[in-house]
C-alpha cells in the first residue's frame, strides 16, 4: 500500500474538518491550515500517489523546463503538449490579462480586470520566475558542482525567490527553495512551498522533486536519499471539495494500490542529458496502478 496516499489524504481530511475558509485574490474562496510537513525515504517508496491518476510525463517536463531547460518560455511546453503554464502565458504583445480579486484601499477585495505590462521582450513567456531565476544564477550548475566537488558543503540551496525580480514575475514561485545534503552516501532533500494547492499542486510538486532527487543522486554518484517538505498555506480551493472528497471515498473504501517503481535510464550521466523531448522517455514508473482521473479546477 502506498504510503504517500495515506499522508496526502490525511491532510485533505484534516483541511475539510479542521480549516478556515479564507478569500483570497482569485475571487474563489480556499480552506485553509497554515502548515503542513511530509518526510520521505526513497528508498522505501516512491511517491506517487495511486488514489487518482498521477501523469508522470507532465510532471517530469514541467521540472525540467526549470532546472534544465532553465526557461520561463511557456512554448517549450505547448510544444511537448504539457498545458500546466498556458493561463500565466505573457501575450504577443507583452500583456498578462486576467480577473482578479484585489483590495479597493477599504480592506475589501474587489474583482478587477488585471492587465499587466510586461513588454513584447516577455512574449510567451512567466516573466523573471522559475527557470528564468534557474539561469541567472546558474542554480542547478552550481548545485551539481558542489554535490561532486564538496558534498560537505552546508550552503547546497536553490532559491528561486529573489525580491528583485517578483514584480516582473507573472507568478512568483510557489515551490520557492531547496536544500540538499549529503550523507552516509545518500542525497537529501529539503523542500520549502509558500503556498499550495493541495488537489492539483502537491501531487505534481512532490513527485517532480522526487524525480530531480533521483536524477542528482544518479548523476553525482550517490543514492537517493530522504525528502522533507514543508508547506505554508495548504489549501483546497472550494470549487475542488467534492472531488477530493471523491478521493477520499476511494481510499476509505478501497485503501490504496502499491506503490509504483522509478526508473530512470542508468546510462545517463549528465543531468542536462535526460531526454526533455516530448517522449521524456529516460523516466518510467514502473508497475503503476491507480483508481482512475479526477479533474481539479484551476485557480488563476
Amino acid at each position: 500500500m502506498a504510503k504517500w496516499d495515506e499522508m496526502y489524504l490525511a491532510l485533505c481530511k484534516r483541511i475539510l474538518n479542521e480549516g478556515t475558509r479564507v478569500h483570497n485574490r482569485t475571487g474563489i474562496d480556499t480552506v485553509k491550515v497554515p502548515q503542513a510537513y511530509f518526510h520521505f525515504d526513497l528508498s522505501e517508496e516512491f511517491p506517487v500517489l495511486t488514489t487518482k491518476q498521477l501523469f508522470i510525463r507532465q510532471a517530469v517536463l514541467e521540472m525540467l523546463w526549470f532546472y534544465q531547460a532553465q526557461s520561463n518560455d511557456v512554448r517549450w511546453l505547448r510544444e511537448r503538449n504539457v498545458h500546466i503554464w498556458d493561463e500565466w502565458e505573457i501575450d504577443g504583445d507583452g500583456f498578462w490579462n486576467a480577473e482578479q480579486m484585489l483590495p479597493d484601499g477599504n480592506g475589501n477585495l474587489v474583482k478587477t480586470r488585471v492587465k499587466k505590462e510586461f513588454g513584447k521582450e516577455w512574449a510567451h513567456t512567466i516573466g523573471t520566475a522559475y527557470g528564468w531565476i534557474v539561469k541567472k544564477y546558474n542554480l542547478t550548475g552550481e548545485l551539481i558542482d558542489k554535490l561532486k566537488n564538496n558534498p560537505e558543503d552546508r550552503r547546497m540551496i536553490m532559491s528561486l525567490w529573489q525580491n528583485e525580480y517578483l514584480k516582473t514575475a507573472v507568478l512568483p514561485s510557489c515551490v520557492w527553495s531547496t536544500e540538499w545534503d549529503v550523507t552516509d552516501g545518500r542525497l537529501n532533500l529539503w523542500v520549502h512551498q509558500r503556498s499550495c494547492d493541495v488537489p492539483l499542486g502537491l501531487p505534481f510538486n512532490v513527485t517532480q522533486y522526487a524525480v530531480l532527487l533521483s536524477m542528482l543522486a544518479q548523476v553525482t554518484g550517490y543514492k537517493a536519499g530522504t525528502v522533507d517538505w514543508s508547506i505554508k498555506d495548504a489549501h483546497i480551493y472550494v470549487n475542488q471539495i467534492e472531488a477530493v472528497k471523491e478521493q477520499i471515498r476511494r481510499f476509505d473504501e478501497n485503501g490504496s494500490l502499491p506503490a509504483p517503481k522509478l526508473w530512470l535510464n542508468p546510462e545517463v550521466t549528465d543531468f542536462f542529458d535526460f531526454d526533455s523531448s516530448r517522449d521524456c522517455k529516460d523516466v518510467k514508473l514502473i508497475d503503476y496502478k491507480h483508481m482512475g482521473k479526477l479533474v481539479f479546477p484551476i485557480a488563476q
